[in-house]
């Protein structure tokens, strides 16, 4: 059993919940696994491989299912790579590395590699927004741009609402619903597929506990690429206007989004981040030989 899934059957019920959703994609695409030195990694390739690329993380306790409602958006001018991250409810190796080293930039530079990615701009969420923003502080020459949608490690986190959805998820159902609205951040409830579908995932996954590492001033302000940041003013996991505040005092090359009356889940961004993506203006492109550096599975 990996120990990242709290049973061999859960650990099953969640590979077909993915399943289903991958079924549903939006567009033609490929299902690759690129070897790293921390294991094998699910990639969901869309869109014209001889397009400027783009690579998209999704945030703590999803998979790349998160992105079904914006990759068409973005397939249409650029190569999407949705990649599953490790340690996370997907289909990557189950390996959950400490966020405070540089053993995640090690893995991404292995996984740019086997894409035959010089360069390539950075879709993230929350933790997927943390890792982007960690890749570009360690590998900036690598990363074309960032686009970073309710991100943490900026702004500070809201620990008493972390706790509340720590304890709420010992409560069984009524606490995983209780935990989704609050991370949700809305008074009307999620649609009835989404919170199936989140709860069958945190009925069966176990998710981090670790702190996430801030970034500091110093770093934010040497980010050389174009860096986008969308924040829900309601977001209760990460202080949004500290964030906000943050990224305005460091980075002069920022494009921000604040969306009253929204929370850490935010609505569709997929033309707002299009838009953003459409005046970066990388050149750079994957290599022909990819095919030779994937299996498909």
């Amino acid at each position: 059993m990996a120990d990242i899934y709290k049973s061999p059957a859960g650990q099953e019920a969640i590979a077909a919940l993915y399943r289903r959703v991958l079924a549903r994609w939006p567009v033609p695409h490929e299902e690759l696994v690129v070897a790293t030195r921390h294991g094998d990694t699910f990639v969901v390739a869309s869109g014209d491989m001889h397009a400027p690329p783009i690579v998209l993380f999704h945030g703590s306790g999803t998979n790349s299912g998160a992105w079904i409602r914006d990759v068409a958006e973005w397939s249409r001018s650029h190569r999407v790579y949705a990649v599953d991250l490790i340690g996370e409810p997907g289909f990557s190796a189950t390996s959950r590395l400490p966020l405070a080293s540089d053993l995640h930039a090690a893995w991404l530079d292995d996984v740019w590699d086997r894409l035959g990615l010089e360069t390539a701009s950075i879709v993230g969420v929350s933790l997927g927004g943390w890792l982007g923003l960690d890749y570009a502080v360690r590998r900036p020459r690598r990363v074309a741009s960032l686009s970073l949608l309710s991100p943490s490690g900026i702004g500070r986190q809201h620990q008493l609402a972390l706790l509340k959805v720590s304890l709420w998820r010992l409560c069984g159902g009524w606490g995983l619903r209780k935990s989704m609205q609050l991370v949700a951040g809305r008074t009307a409830p999620l649609p009835p597929q989404l919170q199936d579908a989140l709860l069958t995932v945190f009925r069966n996954f176990k998710p981090r506990m670790e702190r996430i590492p801030m970034r500091s001033d110093a770093e934010l302000a040497a980010l050389p690429m174009p860096l986008q940041v969308v924040l829900g003013a309601d977001d209760a996991l990460i202080d949004a206007a500290d964030t906000r505040a943050r990224l305005q005092r460091c980075v002069p090359q920022l494009q921000l989004t604040y969306l009253d009356h929204a929370g850490h889940i935010l609505p569709s961004q997929a033309r707002n981040v299009a838009d953003f993506l459409a005046g970066v203006g990388t050149s750079e492109r994957p290599v022909s030989g990819i095919a030779r550096a994937l299996s498909e599975v």
